[in-house]
């Protein structure tokens, strides 16, 4: 007896972004990104595990990435090499709006007279890219090249709230909200509760939440999309930048960033 053949399975669809990438190369970029976020030397089997790259492959990468300088073996462990030092360096150097800040937080620093920074996007994290030094010797700030937590930042939580304001789910589920301090935010509530506040005011607050005795301020930097693209801040002892001062201090900042943005061709309307 004739059978009916079954309908031919349709193929699943193919992003066209996924269509030319190259899986090791795309290991070896993932093994960059971890070792940059977490601080110290790591043995190879750990981060095969971490990562679930298989233990072989993750070997044979970290080799590659040893001959080329971009990592460096320390006994049995792995860290960043100083190739990724002077990458990171051109990459900062060649920022465009890293650029037209810099006079912008020179002056911001010298009418606060605390260190102010610039941050950007990068990763699910907050990058610094410039920081101007306040004349105290007693600073906290962060340098150039730190990626910052979102949600115990300043400029995190700028991007938190402009940015993944409707993803905030999926962003705390990628990362681990660590708690640095006994008034670091760590939870899903917290974290809304906060951006909720941080768009009210049209400035964020990190209140000794990354550093005991540290309070930041960031406001946002609009491109003339009005997309945020970057966040202006600044770093004090709460000594000296107490919370009487919030205001004045919010003021401040938010002209800055204002000032940013306006260089940036925004209209002024976010």
């Amino acid at each position: 007896m004739p059978t009916r053949s079954s309908p031919a399975l349709k193929p699943l669809p193919v992003d066209p972004s996924e269509r030319y990438v190259i899986p090791n190369l795309r290991n070896a970029c993932r093994i960059l990104k971890h070792l940059g976020r977490q601080a110290g030397s790591h043995k190879g089997a750990d981060l095969a595990r971490e990562l679930g790259i298989p233990v072989t492959t993750t070997l044979r990468i970290m080799a590659t990435l040893t001959l080329e300088g971009l990592i460096r073996k320390n006994g049995g462990q792995y860290e960043l090499g100083p190739v990724v030092i002077q990458l990171g360096n051109a990459s900062l150097a060649g920022t465009e709006i890293r650029t037209a800040a810099l006079p912008v937080l020179a002056s911001l620093t010298a009418r606060t007279d605390e260190t102010s920074h610039l941050a950007i996007p990068c990763d699910d994290r907050s990058l610094i890219v410039a920081v101007q030094d306040s004349p105290h010797p007693l600073r906290a700030a962060s340098r150039p090249g730190f990626l910052a937590a979102l949600h115990c930042s300043s400029t995190g939580k700028i991007f938190l709230t402009y940015l993944h304001g409707g993803t905030l789910p999926g962003v705390t589920a990628r990362q681990t909200l660590d708690r640095h301090t006994p008034r670091t935010l760590v939870t899903l509530a917290e974290l809304r509760r906060e951006s909720v506040q941080t768009k009210q005011r049209g400035y964020s607050l990190d209140d000794e939440e990354f550093a005991p005795g540290v309070r930041c301020l960031a406001a946002p930097v609009f491109s003339s999309t009005g997309a945020v693209v970057a966040a202006i801040g600044i770093t004090a002892a709460t000594i000296r930048f107490t919370k009487e001062r919030i205001p004045e201090m919010a003021a401040h900042v938010q002209a800055a960033a204002a000032e940013l943005s306006a260089s940036l061709g925004h209209n002024g309307n976010s």
